[in-house]
């Protein structure tokens, strides 16, 4: 009975838990419910995951109303995948951060920050789980609140957290208005909300205006949501001011949702066999890739606080998931999905190690790390096996990334875009050079005696540092799941799925 109703339990029971953690009223109980949500999100992924690989396409109907009249939770190969990485990361972060909120959030606001982090963890399992364009919306919005409210509970540590908080509201405001304003178009079109029956119904409207500027409004929307650069303003500051664990969590999970959406908006709901997406693929993602990977690379060299230099490299990770999508294949498609389950971990994995750091010195500037290796070696060498795979050094999940990324640009014959991406990989080694040197070559400037994270912390940080090995030398198993998310979505997106015919 469970099984039947998965699709929407692992959505639901951390929507309904959200409110128990505000009314508990104590801290430590606020957590415990956010755990076991999470880990029950965690392992209903993987059970979804395993049955989409096993029996294809998953259709749960809301209230039994079949689509495109009720709403479709729909999970395929590429949901179901990205659905692991939030549920995985989401997880993760709960279990770490305990001690971490208790040290950086005050002891009344703690149940509340609980119920804002839950809120947000189902309001990105529902928007990769639906399969209803404006039900996507409703989640959105759901995911997008409660993380402004994150961020700017930042403001006990530093007041900047408000204005990041404002800033990030306002963009992403606009983003989501953007992205329904498009909706309405295509609504207007085709009378229906199912992506699905949605793409069936606009095939043959390819000379439409009106679809044109739909696509148009869609794709800055979740521009501004994911990012993209120049589009990117108000990343840095939500990263660098928020919460330790707020920051590891949407690092790993807010812009590859995100990402997931345009995705179905490019693949599922439009096609690249349309003449304005390919255009779009070719003349503005590729140059804005291209360009994301080494301005942002290149701000992050001058940076002196170790949450803006992994912010700036978030961005520029961006540029490489456009990349891989404007390659407009199979392998490039591959290669963003691969990336996108890869970069969450290793991100995330880097923040939980800063989180650590500003849990024992109060500090994540660069000078803050000085002799940390020796002081805090467990934290420091999963930042340094984290930092490494960011890099994209053999034997870590980046390696693999970048290995698919540049096969696929020499798969199109775009020789140039295959060394701009060992460039930019290059320019990561410098600006994680600074901070790992900071940590095992630079005495320590702090006379106080530092010592480690407490295990609570760092079990989980290691959990996705182990994560960044064992997956980096045997990657089987994300590049096959990644290569059926990509068949999915660019040979046959409603596989498995009958069009749909209602009104």
């Amino acid at each position: 009975m469970i099984l039947q109703h998965l699709a929407i339990l692992q959505v639901m029971l951390p929507l309904l838990a959200a409110p128990l953690c505000v009314l508990s009223r104590s801290p430590l109980l606020a957590w415990g419910i956010a755990a076991l949500a999470g880990l029950f999100a965690l392992a209903g992924s993987f059970i979804l995951f395993a049955q989409v690989l096993n029996a294809g396409v998953i259709s749960y109907h809301i209230g039994n109303w079949a689509p495109p009249w009720g709403i479709e939770f729909r999970l395929d190969a590429a949901n179901s995948f990205v659905l692991v990485v939030v549920s995985l990361v989401g997880a993760v972060c709960i279990l770490y951060g305990r001690r971490s909120i208790e040290r950086e959030i005050p002891e009344d606001d703690q149940p509340l920050f609980y119920t804002m982090l839950l809120l947000c963890f189902a309001g990105m399992l529902g928007v990769t789980s639906t399969g209803d364009a404006f039900n996507l919306f409703v989640f959105l919005e759901i995911f997008s609140l409660s993380s402004y409210v994150l961020v700017a509970m930042g403001a006990e540590r530093d007041r900047r957290a408000l204005t990041a908080a404002f800033t990030y509201l306002l963009l992403g405001t606009i983003g989501a208005t953007f992205y329904v304003i498009g909706l309405g178009f295509v609504y207007a079109l085709t009378g229906t909300l199912n992506m699905a029956d949605m793409a069936v119904r606009i095939t043959g409207m390819a000379g439409s205006g009106t679809l044109r500027v739909a696509f148009a409004f869609m794709i800055i929307g979740m521009g501004l949501k994911l990012a993209i650069f120049p589009m990117h303003l108000w990343l840095p500051n939500a990263y660098a001011f928020a919460p330790s664990i707020v920051t590891a969590l949407l690092a790993g999970t807010a812009t590859k949702v995100a990402l997931y959406v345009l995705l179905r908006i490019l693949f599922t709901i439009f096609s690249p066999a349309y003449p304005f997406e390919s255009q779009t693929l070719q003349y503005l993602f590729l140059p804005l890739g291209l360009a994301g990977v080494f301005v942002a690379s290149i701000v992050a060299l001058f940076q002196q606080d170790v949450k803006r230099v992994l912010a700036w490299s978030s961005i520029a990770q961006s540029g490489y998931f456009l990349l891989g999508v404007s390659f407009a294949s199979v392998g490039g498609l591959m290669a963003s999905i691969v990336h996108l389950f890869n970069h969450a971990i290793m991100k995330s994995g880097l923040f939980l190690a800063v989180g650590c750091v500003v849990y024992r010195t109060g500090s994540c500037s660069i000078a803050s790390f000085r002799g940390l290796g020796h002081k805090m070696p467990w934290t420091m060498a999963a930042f340094v096996i984290g930092g490494l795979s960011m890099i994209g050094i053999p034997a870590t999940i980046g390696f693999t990334s970048k290995w698919y990324l540049i096969l696929a640009a020499l798969e199109r014959g775009w020789w140039p875009v295959a060394i701009a991406i060992v460039a930019g990989s290059l320019l990561a080694l410098f600006y994680f050079g600074r901070i790992i040197e900071a940590a095992y070559l630079q005495p320590s400037t702090d006379d106080s005696t530092i010592t480690e994270a407490p295990l609570s912390m760092l079990a989980p940080m290691w959990m996705l540092t182990i994560s960044c090995l064992a997956l980096g030398i045997d990657s089987e198993l994300t590049v096959s799941a990644a290569r059926a998310a990509a068949e999915a979505l660019f040979l046959d997106p409603h596989a498995g799925l009958p069009a749909h015919t209602g009104p």
